[in-house]
């Protein structure tokens, strides 16, 4: 069975129209959930929490994308 990790993680942004995080130093790290379902009642519970500062965001990655190991090299493994 393929276990699917996501992190969900978030901070203040420059500017809310981009992602550009205002100091990477301060980005929250929620946590890493085994189900998209338990990364998304996460993600809403943070964003809710956070509701009246505009400039903060939080966001889901889709850790199992990161590395496929059926593939004889990964997008990560090219960079470097």
């Amino acid at each position: 069975m393929t276990q699917r990790l996501h992190l969900v993680f978030g901070g203040e942004l420059v500017d809310p129209s981009k992602n550009v995080f205002k100091d990477v130093d301060d980005i929250h790290i929620v946590g890493i959930f085994p189900n998209y379902q338990a990364a998304h009642d996460a993600w809403k519970a943070e964003a809710q929490r956070t509701v009246d500062n505009a400039h903060m965001r939080y966001f889901i990655a889709h850790l199992h994308r990161l590395r496929d190991e059926e593939a004889a090299a990964s997008s990560t493994e090219e960079l470097g």
